[in-house]
């Protein structure tokens, strides 16, 4: 049934994680808060609904199985992509700089919180969660790429 219906079983598991992340529209978001409103978007899906556990099965996935990279690969290439592209109006080489480095951020902050365990990481409550994480964000998004936070 798995290569009637999926092909194979990347496909299967391809179907299995249909990953959404549930972006919300950011027009008209003032851009001073763009960081901390999706760093509480990111901390609320990880931490929230059922289908936020499928964003942990992936990331744990993808540590090991080469059909959750890709993945793990198209849902950040292509909704995360999209969104800072929404975020910023920039051009595609700067877009995804932009993306790149959000997805380094916010998938550290998942692997060390839910899959590694870091106890400092899993300890904090997520407001502090957001509070930390979001300022880099709102760098990797408006900032000077060229400079450090």
């Amino acid at each position: 049934m798995v290569m009637r219906y999926y092909g194979n079983k990347e496909g299967l598991f391809g179907a299995a994680v249909d990953l959404d992340l549930h972006f919300p529209d950011p027009a008209g978001w003032p851009r001073d808060e763009i960081g901390v409103r999706l760093a509480r978007h990111f901390v609320a899906r990880w931490e929230g609904e059922l289908a936020d556990e499928l964003t942990q099965l992936l990331l744990r996935s993808a540590t090991t199985n080469s059909a959750a990279v890709e993945q793990m690969r198209a849902v950040f290439g292509g909704q995360v992509l999209r969104f800072v592209q929404q975020v910023t109006g920039a051009d595609t080489p700067e877009v995804t700089r932009r993306a790149s480095m959000l997805a380094t951020q916010v998938l550290g902050v998942a692997l060390c919180r839910y899959v590694l365990a870091l106890p400092p990481v899993v300890v904090m409550d997520a407001d502090t969660l957001v509070a930390m994480l979001a300022p880099v964000v709102q760098h990797y998004l408006t900032g000077d790429l060229a400079t450090a936070v």
